[in-house]
């Protein structure tokens, strides 16, 4: 479903979308821009121009002939990608490289759930939904339409809600105002998760991907890296009973996981090893984000599981198929500040963890909690010639609109394991998170202004 939903590509707020760190711009043309097969207007050229003086990249992403998108092209002299074959995720790819951008700087904007939406969600990027331009004299729509149409009515229930930059952009709509429509219809939320759910599992099976799934006792010989996190958090506010029920949920979780092998091209899935969490299966009310709040919710603090399993990825040179995120500013720093303490999201089984061992020799996940204390092991059966840090950057918090959010740069820095020389400096996160502890604890001397 899509991120945002918006009547046109001119009812978007394009210099909010900047402001709250957007960079590059993926549009359909045909149905968003134009209707089917219709030449540009000097009211779309000048929407261009204003994108580009705001400071945006563009790029034109389509499923028609180069020749269609040259001619359309020939005033708004952008980037474009033709026959792009969408939803497949190639090309999508290609356009973000194209921008020469990190993925969470760009948005797409298209009409369509089944192909310009489908395509951005399977590759990572934020999107908006437009209503669909029609010529004068067309009075019909196809099924595929309706079926778009009605799919709107119920999954957009929850999904609008998921990122919150893109709360700001549809123009002169305030949803902070309201209630978020999951909790006004929580029937139709359920509706909307158990869609997506059901729309993982068909993915999953056309996709006919090799999951990692043999775990074994034996530990393999080389270590990559560690993790380890004190799970019970105290201060102001904090039910100790749910912290409690917190490392019992991740302790259960961890020993589905606990040994699992990683073979070359296999990829590893969170919810295809941990299963559904319920209390059927032993999981207990613990601390969730739901609406970007914090409370008691079945499975609470599975989240910080899969954030130290991401920990141990980005040390490695596993690649990572999916990561969601939620905010990394849940309670005050313990300690020295260390970037992806928190921020990893997962929720049964649509917002997964994922990532594919592209290497040569087989790697292995060790997980285990002891003294109230997750340990995490990566473990493979030769040492690689890389080494791997984090580098967070301009790390601080900011004031805006009454809420405060901490913001930094986090960068993952490659390094050859003998000589220390830097091989590689890949962005992973532009990190823009909303505060939910009490703002008294944030350190003066973190806070800034822009």
């Amino acid at each position: 479903m899509p991120d945002a939903l918006s009547e046109s590509v001119y009812d978007i707020n394009y210099k909010n979308l900047y402001d709250v760190g957007y960079r590059g711009l993926i549009f359909d043309i045909d149905g968003t821009l134009v209707p089917h097969g219709a030449d540009t207007t000097e009211k779309v050229d000048a929407l261009f121009t204003e994108i580009h003086n705001i400071g945006f990249k563009t790029l034109l992403l389509s499923n028609n002939s180069e020749a269609r998108i040259s001619e359309f092209n020939r005033h708004i002299q952008t980037e474009f990608i033709p026959m792009a074959d969408k939803p497949d995720v190639r090309n999508f790819h290609k356009a973000v490289e194209r921008l020469d951008l990190p993925k969470d700087q760009i948005n797409v904007i298209g009409d369509q759930l089944f192909t310009d939406i489908d395509g951005a969600n399977k590759c990572g990027l934020a999107n908006i939904l437009v209503k669909f331009l029609m010529h004068e004299d067309e009075t019909k729509i196809g099924k595929k339409r309706r079926v778009e149409q009605l799919l709107l009515k119920v999954g957009k229930i929850f999904k609008i809600q998921q990122r919150s930059p893109l709360q700001h952009q549809i123009k002169e709509t305030d949803m902070t105002e309201r209630k978020p429509l999951s909790e006004r219809y929580p029937k139709l939320y359920d509706l909307a998760v158990k869609k997506e759910t059901a729309k993982r599992h068909i993915q999953d099976l056309k996709g006919r991907k090799k999951f990692a799934q043999h775990r074994q006792k034996l530990k393999l010989p080389n270590v990559v890296h560690t993790v380890s996190s004190y799970l019970i958090k105290k201060g102001p506010g904090i039910d100790p009973v749910l912290q409690t029920n917190k490392a019992d949920n991740i302790d259960l979780a961890a020993s589905k996981i606990d040994g699992i092998v990683i073979n070359p091209g296999e990829e590893f899935s969170f919810w295809k090893l941990v299963g559904k969490i319920n209390k059927k299966n032993g999981y207990k009310d613990g601390r969730v984000i739901v609406n970007n709040q914090v409370q008691a919710g079945m499975g609470g603090g599975i989240c910080n599981l899969a954030n130290n399993l991401h920990l141990l990825v980005i040390h490695s040179p596993l690649q990572i198929t999916e990561f969601h995120a939620h905010s990394d500013a849940l309670a005050p720093d313990q300690g020295e500040r260390k970037p992806f303490q928190n921020g990893t999201s997962v929720s049964y089984n649509y917002v997964d963890y994922r990532f594919k061992n592209p290497t040569s020799q087989k790697i292995q996940i060790c997980l285990w909690v002891a003294d109230e204390t997750l340990y995490g092991e990566l473990r493979s059966e030769a040492a690689f010639p890389w080494k791997y840090h984090l580098e967070e950057e301009n790390h601080r918090f900011v004031k805006e609109n009454g809420k405060y959010y901490r913001k930094s740069k986090i960068y993952k820095v490659t390094e050859d394991a003998t000589t220390s020389k830097e091989i590689d400096r890949e962005l992973l996160l532009d990190n823009r998170s909303e505060v939910m502890f009490d703002y008294d604890l944030i350190p003066e001397d973190q806070i800034k202004s822009e």
